[in-house]
């Protein structure tokens, strides 16, 4: 017999292990998941692991499905401090006239730790193990994951204009490889590039982390063909579209991970595909802000890897993956006309192993895997608006709501037990949030909501 530190003995096992164009019925019932350290030791038949493993901590999940932890791949974490602060406005006017100035005001350490604990507590119990943040202050998003115990990729964020973070394109990037070299040892945290987007960032900053990019192999996360208005600025000032300039800079590559990609021609999808660009998709934040809709459908026929993102919570207004799900198997649908695009098992992968890849992370997270890391979120389904099941993964896609999120284990650790949280201090987090909400409220953008 082998010692395990804990076996989960949940009642249905998605594995998420066959690739994203998996059948939806690769459920497993009565499975068991082997948890040794901060990895997943075995996955099998539960009479063949009890009878090959032994363990003090056997966790019964009668009622449950037992999922990969959940990658949200496109946040701004500490903007949760913005949640429903201007909503109903276009994309340059909420960040012109409303985001910006108020960030300008208020963004400092302090805001940047409560916004994301916040945000931490809202996606763990969501089912989120994973986020890729791009926001000012990246090293304090890194020591409040480690401290909450959360994988995360923080954004060395690069931006034109003068922040509370730094003052120049260069200290962006100087700053931001400090935070990168001292996490290089980091078990739960990582940094990857994150240019704000084609028209924040110049032809000089973009070259220079295309260079930077290449020689550590590093990630590149940013926001691309966001808004038509993006498109045709790019056509004025440079010349060409924002994905062809991007070429011409060297960024494009499988590194990338382009965030929206709500306006795209046939030829660029090709070209997406051919480079093996990751897109990340964000539903909610792209149908409130009207920005456009991403052809989802047509990507995944083209092979590109998908994956999703809440966005802030400022532009949503909620981090919640389940939900993001639902919404981008519909939306696709609703876009292709066509019931069978995006089905449940494209969605899961895409919220699992296609967060993973555009992190560059697909061999360590997004499936329960022996090797892989042990994050993992177990969903009660015997509540109400779950019964019956007759598709757990269906179910988990199309009729799960994030209370019913019971259990939480990230490396191994658990970090909700039962819809309690083990590291997070919830009513500190939820004093301190309410805290900033009032400061913010007394200082608001002259022009008014």
């Amino acid at each position: 017999m082998h010692d395990a530190d804990k076996i989960l003995l949940p009642r249905w096992t998605i594995p998420v292990a066959g690739g994203k164009n998996s059948d939806p019925a690769t459920v497993l019932e009565d499975h068991a998941v082997v948890i040794v350290g901060d990895r997943i030791a075995e996955a099998g038949a539960r009479s063949e692991v009890l009878g090959a493993w032994e363990s003090a901590e056997m966790v019964e999940l009668d009622d449950h499905v037992l999922i990969p932890g959940l990658v949200n791949a496109h946040t701004h974490a500490a903007m949760t401090l913005l949640r429903g602060f201007a909503d109903d406005l276009p994309l340059m006017r909420w960040l012109s006239e409303y985001i910006w100035p108020t960030e300008a005001r208020c963004v400092d350490r302090d805001y940047v730790a409560v916004g994301t604990d916040l945000a931490m507590l809202e996606m763990i119990r969501g089912g989120t193990t994973c986020f890729q943040d791009m926001y000012f202050f990246p090293d304090t998003v890194a020591a409040r994951a480690e401290a909450a115990g959360m994988r995360a990729t923080v954004g060395m964020i690069a931006i034109e204009f003068p922040t509370a973070w730094a003052a120049t394109p260069e200290e962006y990037i100087e700053k931001g490889l400090e935070t990168r070299d001292a996490l290089r040892h980091s078990r739960l945290v990582n940094a990857a590039f994150a240019p704000h987007a084609p028209y924040t960032v110049s032809d000089k900053t973009l070259e220079k982390i295309a260079t930077l990019a290449e020689e550590l192999d590093c990630q590149v996360h940013m926001h691309v063909h966001e808004t038509e208005h993006e498109i045709s600025e790019s056509i004025a000032r440079f010349g060409v579209r924002p994905l062809e300039r991007l070429d011409q800079l060297g960024l494009v590559s499988p590194r990338l991970a382009a965030v929206h990609m709500t306006q795209l021609l046939d030829m660029e999808i090709e070209s997406v595909a051919s480079h093996g660009i990751s897109v990340i998709h964000c539903p909610q934040s792209n149908l409130k802000l009207a920005s456009g809709m991403c052809r989802v459908a047509d990507l995944l026929r083209a092979d590109v890897n998908v994956a999703i993102g809440t966005d802030g919570a400022s532009s949503n207004n909620d981090l919640d993956m389940l939900s993001e799900m639902q919404t981008a198997s519909l939306l696709a649908k609703g876009i292709a006309g066509d019931p069978y695009a995006m089905n449940a098992a494209q969605s899961l992968w895409a919220a699992t192993m296609g967060g993973a890849r555009a992190l560059g992370m697909e061999d360590r997270i997004g499936s329960i895997e022996p090797g892989k890391f042990a994050d993992l979120v177990a969903i009660d389904l015997s509540v109400a608006r779950s019964l019956p099941v007759y598709h757990p993964l269906s179910q988990v896609v199309y009729g799960c709501a994030g209370d019913q999120v019971s259990h939480v284990w990230i490396g191994g650790c658990q970090v909700l037990d039962s819809g309690s949280f083990t590291r997070l201090e919830k009513d500190r987090v939820l004093a301190d949030a309410s805290q900033w909400g009032l400061k913010i409220a007394r200082q608001p953008p002259s022009s008014g909501t």
